[in-house]
C-alpha cells in the first residue's frame, strides 16, 4: 500500500508529513516559512524538504502516491493554483500543483488549509461518520470548511466555506473587518475581538487580572483565557460574550445546512467549557428546534496535525 505526503504552508512555518493510508503518521517535520524571501525560495524549501523526506524514510516516487497542499489563501483546486494569498504575500497565481508534479512525477493537489483540516477531522478525527459537518477555526479569523452528504463541498468558483463574513448586524456602528465590510461574524468573534473587548474593559476602567499578566506587554488572546481560567470575573465575562457571537453566527449555518456536526478548532477553541457552554446556549435559544436537536457542537480532535493529514486526502476529495 503506497503512503502519501501531507504539507500545510502557514504563514510562519511548513508542517510536512508522510501518512499511511490509515492515518498513521510515519514522519512529521516543522520547518519556517520565510514567506519574506518569495514564493520561489519557499518553493526551493519546500521541494528540498520532500526529497528528505523521502530519504529518510526510503520513499520513491512509486511508494508515494499523492502530495497534497493546504494553503490559507482562495485556491482553484481543479489546477492546484493559489488565486488569492492574503496571509502570505507573493503567491497569487502560483501553479504549486503543478511545479511539485513535474518535480517528483508524483501526482499533486492544493486546497485551502481550512478544507484539508475539515478533511482531516472528517476522516480521523472529531467528523468520523458524520456525512454533513462544518468545521470551525477561530483564530486571527474565522474560516470553514463544509461536508454535505459525505463530499467537500467547495461551491461554484471554490470559494464556499466563508462563514466570517455572515453578516451579524448592518453598519451603523458594527466593527469593522479585515475584508474591508463591516459587520461580519469575525469582527464580532475572532481573537481580535477578544482583545479589542479586553482592552475596551481596561479603558472604562475596570480592574482585571490580564491587564497585570500582560506587565505592560500588548494582551494576548491567551493571556485573557489564563485571566479566566483564574477565576478573573472580566475575562470570564469576555469569553461568555465571545461565545454567544459563535453562538448566534453557528445559529445561522445550522439553519442553512441542518448538518450533524459542527467542529470547531483553531487557538482560541482551546478555551474549552468557557467558550463552548456560551456557545451550545445561544444554539439552544436561537437555532430552529429540527436542526438544533440534530447538531452536535464538538471541539476539534487532531490539533496542528489536522492540515497535514486532510491535504494527504485531497486525491480522493
Amino acid at each position: 500500500m503506497k503512503n502519501r505526503v501531507g504539507v500545510d504552508i502557514g504563514g510562519t512555518n511548513i508542517k510536512i508529513a508522510l501518512i499511511t493510508n490509515e492515518g498513521k503518521i510515519l514522519y512529521s517535520k516543522t520547518f519556517p516559512t520565510e514567506a519574506e524571501k518569495g514564493y520561489e525560495y519557499t518553493v526551493a524549501n519546500i521541494k528540498e524538504e520532500i526529497k528528505v523526506l523521502m530519504t529518510e524514510t526510503e520513499s520513491t516516487s512509486k511508494t508515494i502516491e499523492t502530495i497534497g497542499f493546504g494553503f490559507p489563501g482562495q485556491i482553484d483546486y481543479k489546477t492546484g493554483t493559489v488565486k488569492v494569498s492574503t496571509n502570505i504575500p507573493g503567491w497569487n497565481g502560483v501553479e504549486l500543483a503543478k511545479i511539485i508534479k513535474e518535480e517528483f512525477n508524483i501526482p499533486a493537489f492544493v486546497d485551502n488549509d481550512v478544507r484539508c483540516a475539515t478533511l482531516g477531522e472528517m476522516k480521523y478525527g472529531a467528523g468520523k461518520g458524520a456525512q454533513n459537518l462544518v468545521c470551525v477555526t477561530v483564530g486571527t479569523g474565522i474560516g470553514s470548511g463544509l461536508v454535505l452528504n459525505g463530499k467537500l463541498y467547495r461551491g461554484a468558483s471554490n470559494a464556499a466555506g466563508e462563514i466570517g463574513h455572515i453578516k451579524l448586524s448592518d453598519s451603523n456602528g458594527a466593527p469593522l473587518c479585515g475584508c474591508g465590510d463591516y459587520g461580519c461574524f469575525e469582527a464580532y468573534a475572532s481573537g481580535p475581538s477578544i482583545v479589542a473587548m479586553a482592552e475596551d474593559y481596561i479603558r472604562g476602567g475596570k480592574a482585571t487580572m490580564y491587564r497585570e499578566m500582560a506587565k505592560g506587554e500588548a494582551i494576548t488572546p491567551y493571556i485573557v483565557f489564563k485571566a479566566a481560567e483564574q477565576g478573573d470575573a472580566v475575562a470570564i465575562q469576555i469569553f461568555k460574550k465571545i461565545g454567544e457571537y459563535l453562538g448566534l453566527g453557528l445559529t445561522n449555518i445550522i439553519n442553512i445546512l441542518n448538518p450533524d456536526k459542527i467542529i470547531i478548532g483553531g487557538g482560541i477553541a482551546a478555551a474549552g467549557d468557557l467558550l463552548f457552554d456560551p456557545i451550545r446556549e445561544t444554539v439552544n435559544k436561537r437555532a430552529m428546534r429540527i436542526a438544533r436537536e440534530a447538531v452536535q457542537i464538538v471541539p476539534a480532535e487532531l490539533g496542528n496535525t489536522a492540515g497535514v493529514m486532510g491535504a494527504a486526502l485531497l486525491m480522493d476529495n
